[in-house]
């Protein structure tokens, strides 16, 4: 019995009645009173949440976990009585993590905070080797002598970090002329703060290694941080070494590399910093990295699609839409498992509440999506039959907090559908939500860009922002326990609910906004080669 207790407040159920505020029902309406009871009171979020995060954690598309995921959201489906099913769209590149061990040997004997970006390759074994700082070039020419002296030695690709404490401790703690930022100025004000001066050393250091690795790369259009990941690949070095601080203090953005043949890793700011500084002042610093990964080849891409098939106007759609690929160098728990969960829980209290809906219901769980929307933008493509029939689709993808924000994406006369929705919907939700009238269809920042793009009725629910760009999105700090359990239960209840009215509603209109640069639909990509 004490460990069902403990295991029920470590997973965050906060389930009972007692723990939900008090409702008000605008109406007597039974189905948004059945909603709440079985969304609100009787959820299921946080168990769902806590096996995707915790037990199959980041869904790097091409990647064995990404395929558990889909496999376990289609028999979480079918084990409720709805329809499931994964749809192949593509291929992509396969890779398969193992372990990262970063260990600093000398000067000193330190283990090193890091991991092995996506899709790079790893090492044959444990791997030692000096650590260099790229080198002050400004031509290709030079860079290209310079090479033979990086073999079998770890590069420091990035610009270090002269301090990793968060500018928000600068402004508590700082004080006019020794710290604190925003008071320095010019033109008889008062001298820079410490801050600002750091700033201008961090700009500097910035734009040298800017200026170093344009000249390496001959200049060319575009980011040439992948051109340069191959050209120290194949003049054999031991690995590279990258940090993309987040701003925050221990996370950092973990994104992937192109590396086939050497490890590519990302190393906390605190750790990259050191090395930097111990290579440049001649410390002698080597390391010992033992990093796993395998390539299986090209492996095939799914989209899972769950339906509840309309009783009235089946070939007209109310469409619940997530993606669920993510970065895997944590659980990509609020990028996008928020968004994933709002629409299983959804979709199971549909089932429980609306179970013959009057239009069909479903929801689509795409990959891809980081890699440019793909999975998404390839099932619009081929189901053109359900672009033309959607009623209303809706879509979360901005973290773990309670929806806040919905446009009108620029379709005129959908607002009036809304506004009676939210009258319909219990206060204490739909108090928190600011409806954007007409608002402008979205470009490609998620996936509703997939459908909106076509004219199709697609919203975005918008959340609050929890610190969401800094904290957690694309980090190595999105895991479970940054998840706001109300916040996720209130929005798969309103999700559920606003799927509800808009299929029994009348049919949305399409007409768009006057004078607007409306976006081009396109085909997502099918594999990694394009």
């Amino acid at each position: 019995m004490r460990k069902a207790v403990i295991a029920a407040v470590l997973v965050g159920l906060g389930g009972s009645a007692a723990s939900v505020t008090g409702q008000t029902f605008p109406t007597e309406d039974p189905v948004i009173r059945q909603m709440w009871q079985f969304g609100m009171v009787d959820s299921h979020a946080a168990q769902l949440a806590q096996t995707l995060m915790d037990s199959i954690g980041g869904r790097l598309t091409g990647t064995p976990p990404i395929d558990m995921g889909l496999d376990w959201l289609v028999k979480m489906y079918r084990s409720w009585g709805i329809e499931a099913r994964k749809e192949q769209y593509g291929t992509w590149t396969g890779w398969r993590r193992g372990i990262t061990h970063i260990d600093m040997l000398t000067p000193r004997v330190r283990t090193i905070e890091g991991t092995l970006l996506g899709w790079s390759a790893g090492t044959d074994g444990p791997v030692e080797g000096a650590v260099i700082r790229f080198p002050a070039v400004t031509s290709q020419a030079q860079f290209q002598e310079w090479l033979p002296q990086a073999k079998g030695k770890f590069v420091l690709l990035d610009a270090p970090r002269l301090s990793c404490r968060p500018a928000r401790q600068w402004d508590e703690f700082g004080q006019p002329g020794s710290g604190g930022r925003g008071r320095g100025g010019r033109g008889g004000s008062p001298p820079p703060s410490s801050w600002e001066r750091l700033q201008m050393k961090q700009d500097s250091l910035n734009t040298l290694f800017r200026d170093w690795m344009r000249a390496a790369d001959g200049n060319r259009q575009g980011r040439p941080t992948d051109r340069l990941r191959t050209a120290l690949e194949q003049a054999g070095v031991a690995g590279i070494l990258q940090s993309y601080w987040s701003n925050e203090t221990g996370i950092n953005k973990v994104f992937t590399a192109n590396t086939r043949e050497v490890p590519a890793l990302d190393l906390s700011c605190e750790d990259y910093g050191l090395l930097y500084r111990l290579s440049e002042n001649g410390q002698g610093p080597t390391l010992r990295v033992d990093a796993q990964a395998e390539f299986p080849g090209d492996v095939p891409t799914f989209n899972t699609i769950g339906m509840i098939r309309g009783s009235e106007l089946p070939n007209e759609y109310v469409l619940l839409s997530a993606h669920f690929d993510s970065f895997d160098s944590s659980s990509g728990a609020t990028d996008n498992g928020t968004g994933t969960i709002t629409m299983l829980e959804a979709m199971r209290i549909i089932k429980q509440a609306y179970p013959n809906p009057r239009r069909t219901i479903m929801a689509g769980h795409w990959s891809g999506e980081e890699q440019g929307l793909n999975g998404s933008r390839a099932w619009a493509k081929d189901h053109p039959e359900i672009v033309q029939g959607l009623q209303a689709l809706f879509n979360q993808d901005n973290g773990t907090g309670r929806v806040v924000n919905i446009s009108m994406q620029g379709l005129v006369n959908v607002a009036n559908h809304f506004g009676d929705w939210m009258s319909r919907i219990p206060t204490e939700i739909s108090d928190f939500i600011e409806l954007r009238i007409p608002g402008s269809p979205g470009g490609g920042g998620s996936d509703y860009a997939s459908f909106i793009c076509a004219g199709a009725p697609a919203f975005n629910l918008s959340s609050l922002n929890w610190d969401y760009g800094t904290y957690t999105w694309h980090t190595n700090r999105d895991t479970y326990d940054k998840l706001v359990i109300d916040d996720l239960r209130n929005n798969a209840t309103l999700t559920a609910m606003l799927a509800y009215l808009a299929s029994e509603d009348d049919r949305l209109d399409r007409e768009r906004r006057v004078g607007t640069n409306w976006p081009q639909c396109r085909d997502g990509a099918r594999s990694a080669g394009g």
